[in-house]
């Protein structure tokens, strides 16, 4: 049950009587408005501002407008109050059996509450993480990663069919450093001293191993000349980092169904970025030509040259982008661009990039890119996730011996679990600087966001143990408990709960339509917030104790109550990828 979604259904029905009786003109459009809850609890339990956005088209005074709609809303059986506030806002107040309809939901739907029709089974792209597959993972790519997949659970639960891909940044000079960093250690794996890792090249041990498998599989072959064993060696090397790729993401519970690598695009005789460029030349979109130069201090490699160019300014970007450097091999843009045009002929209209902090400049090119290539039928949400700062106890954690120049996403989940990591990059908005502080997340107290949610959820299963233990005779299920009478339940800490879960199926959607993951968690923190503020109530006044051996009925309406507060804290973590702890050790 989405009180919201219902309300707008009987507001619009309202709004098309209005027309049909000509208080509103034919041509006006009645799905403009929202149905939310109010900015203050004291206003009610749902806000509409259909007076405001129709009273123009109507050509009426606003607070008219609102008192002809309130009049009519006030003879709806489940309204027990309407109020009109500042210039046309309409404040509800529903009646209190509203919300034991909407723990009978709770408890008969389950797991499936909240689940939605949004996206109608729409296929979306999410392409999240996609670094380089030069070494481990770092614990910025884990904000990306935990993002991505919350994201992608989170559009699965709205009704969309998301595809969590990850593109393998594999052709280009960064691997042949690589591959030249493991050769480095094939050699030392024959009993050569290598000395200190030349600049330029990867230190970190995590290629050590790579150098011991070369040598097992080689022996003292590849000592010769480059261009002999670097694409032996590239391609071993990259497989190895792939391996520990994946094995970082399983660490945290993510998997990629798709791994795009980026080398496919120009691999068995095939040129996707030559075809996308001839696609784009058809098009009119492709020229030769110069670009002006950047603002500000010119680079030290600045050319102007006559290039390929790719009109991006008809779609909104700031320049022309080039598709060719001056030896003629093709710049990343254009891979990129043969890269999104697979997408689009895979059958996605919507794209999700998730990337790092100093992607920034790629939003516009990238939605440039897609607008010409879908010829505007698709369009892609480049969702930039800013830097995590590590800290212990308040000071900045120092970097990874094993990685040799960063903190590697297996040591922080080693440390503190999967869960906890999970839980707090998505508790800052994903654009905002994210501060995680080991001592913190592993504190056992209420300014640790991720245990106040599990103790929560580990709380409400305490409880209801004791009830069966209580109250042997009692049916404790959730059909059982949809029956119980849930008009036993007044007091404003019970009330407030319900409302708080009849919000649920409204922030799922929500926060899909917005691709903002952080929203259930902040939903979850808040749900945990009036769960543990109507256990400390019961604590100090007797009469709202959970349990009451002379009332089997209060008893089972409030164990309703907790069951259904369970359900909701379990499913929004699990949108989340965490575990819901149902015992606190």
């Amino acid at each position: 049950m989405n009180i919201f979604q219902n309300f707008e259904t009987r507001i619009r029905d309202i709004l098309l009587q209005m027309q049909a009786e000509g208080m509103l003109p034919e041509d006006a459009k009645l799905d403009t408005f929202v149905v939310e809850p109010p900015r203050q609890a004291t206003h009610g339990d749902l806000a509409t501002n259909a007076a405001m956005v129709l009273a123009k088209p109507a050509r009426q005074n606003p607070k008219a407008l609102a008192e002809a709609i309130a009049a009519k809303l006030a003879h709806d059986p489940d309204v027990e109050k309407v109020e009109i506030a500042g210039p046309g806002f309409i404040n509800l107040t529903l009646k209190p059996a509203i919300w034991g309809d909407v723990l009978r939901t709770v408890l008969t739907q389950g797991a499936d509450y909240g689940r939605g029709t949004l996206g109608a089974g729409q296929p979306v792209n999410v392409e999240y993480v996609s670094a380089n597959p030069t070494g481990p993972m770092h614990v910025g790519h884990t904000r990306g990663a935990v993002f991505g997949d919350a994201l992608a659970s989170l559009l699965d639960f709205a009704g969309f069919k998301p595809a969590r891909e990850y593109y393998i940044n594999d052709a280009g000079a960064q691997v042949d450093v690589l591959a030249r960093s493991a050769h480095l250690r094939y050699r030392e794996a024959l009993g050569e001293d290598i000395g200190e890792i030349p600049a330029g090249l990867y230190p970190g041990d995590y290629l050590k191993p790579v150098g011991e498998a070369l040598a097992k599989e080689f022996g003292d072959t590849l000592r010769g000349d480059e261009a002999e064993w670097l694409p032996k060696v590239r391609e071993r090397t990259i497989a190895a980092m792939l391996d520990l790729i994946r094995d970082d993401l399983a660490s945290l519970g993510i998997k990629h169904e798709v791994f795009f690598s980026e080398r496919s695009l120009t691999a068995n005789g095939e040129d996707k970025i030559a075809e996308t460029i001839d696609f784009l030349k058809a098009k009119g979109l492709i020229y030769e030509g110069r670009l002006a130069p950047p603002k500000g201090k010119l680079p030290d490699d600045w050319e102007d040259r006559e290039q390929t160019l790719f009109r991006a300014t008809d779609f909104g970007d700031d320049v022309d982008r080039a598709l060719k450097k001056s030896d003629g091999s093709y710049t990343y843009f254009a891979a990129d661009m043969a890269y999104h045009k697979t997408k689009i002929e895979r059958g996605f209209k919507t794209l999700i990039n998730v990337l790092g902090a100093d992607h920034g400049g790629y939003i516009k090119r990238l939605t440039a890119a897609v607008k010409a290539l879908s010829g505007g039928e698709a369009q892609v949400d480049v969702k930039i996730c800013q830097l995590v700062r590590l800290f212990r106890g308040g000071e900045p954690v120092k970097m990874s011996k094993r990685a040799g120049s960063f903190v590697t996403l297996r040591e922080v989940v080693d440390e503190v679990g999967a869960g906890p990591v999970r839980f707090i990059m998505l508790t800052r908005k994903n654009d905002a600087t994210l501060d995680f502080d080991f001592e913190k997340v592993l504190e056992q107290s209420n300014d640790n966001p991720v245990f106040y949610v599990q103790y929560a959820h580990a709380r409400a299963c305490s409880v209801l143990g004791k009830a069966h233990e209580g109250f042997p005779d009692m049916d404790l299920s959730p059909d059982s408990l949809a029956k119980a009478d849930f008009s036993l339940l007044v007091d404003d800490a019970e009330v407030a709960i319900a409302r708080k879960l009849a919000e649920y199926p409204r922030l799922v959607e929500q926060a899909a339509q917005a691709h903002e993951p952080h929203r259930v968690a902040f939903y979850a923190h808040e749900i945990a917030a009036l769960f543990h503020s109507l256990w400390a109530r019961g604590k100090e006044l007797p009469h709202l104790r959970f349990m009451v051996p002379a009332s089997s009925d209060i008893t089972m309406a409030r164990m309703a109550l907790i069951t259904g507060t369970a359900l909701v804290l379990r499913s929004s973590l699990k949108l989340l990828g965490v575990e819901a702890i149902s015992e606190m050790r």
